[in-house]
């Protein structure tokens, strides 16, 4: 005999997952940026060397002297032998005023009044030595600078920002389904 017996076919359930993934767009636009240097200012200020060279004791000493100094030396010389005249005659006067002291002062005085002084000579090195005077002043120099600080001009943009969201979708592919049939 034969036993009835049950065969059951079952089929799950499927799930179909679907996704969109999600997306992420950032772009940075650049800043604008504006640099400006000034240029820097710059003031010298110099003071040039000097050098002086006087060689006028040296000219002076060869009788190379200026128009000036030679009227100068004129006059002093001029006045001292007035004075010098002076001086002798008046000396001289004196002698000739005590006359009964005896001598011969007329005859001494026209011996010396008719020579003149003795001849000098010298052997002499021209220029002589430190008659060259140097003065020397060093120069100056001052530079200043005037800098200015360089002027910047930032203009930063935001960034753009795009979002697209993602998502997942599940549906049903497959319903679960039981089949049940008795076989004899």
């Amino acid at each position: 005999m034969r036993v009835p017996q049950l065969r059951m076919e079952a089929t799950y359930a499927r799930l179909a997952i679907s996704t969109t993934p999600a997306r992420l767009d950032i772009t940075q636009p650049p800043a604008e940026l504006t640099i400006e240097q000034p240029p820097a200012e710059m003031h010298i200020t110099s003071v040039p060397a000097r050098l002086t060279i006087d060689q006028t004791e040296a000219w002076a000493a060869v009788n190379n002297k200026h128009v000036f100094e030679l009227i100068r030396d004129g006059v002093e010389d001029g006045r001292q032998a007035v004075l010098n005249f002076i001086e002798r005659a008046a000396i001289q006067g004196d002698e000739l005023m005590r006359i009964e002291n005896g001598g011969h002062p007329l005859a001494d005085q026209a011996a010396a009044n008719s020579e003149g002084p003795p001849l000098e000579f010298n052997i002499a090195l021209v220029p002589p030595s430190f008659s060259v005077k140097i003065g020397y002043e060093p120069g100056r120099l001052a530079i200043d600078w005037i800098t200015h600080a360089p002027r910047i001009d930032v203009k930063p943009h935001e960034p753009i920002i795009r979002y697209q969201r993602g998502a997942v979708q599940i549906d049903l592919a497959q319903r679960p389904s039981l089949h049940i049939d008795v076989v004899i």
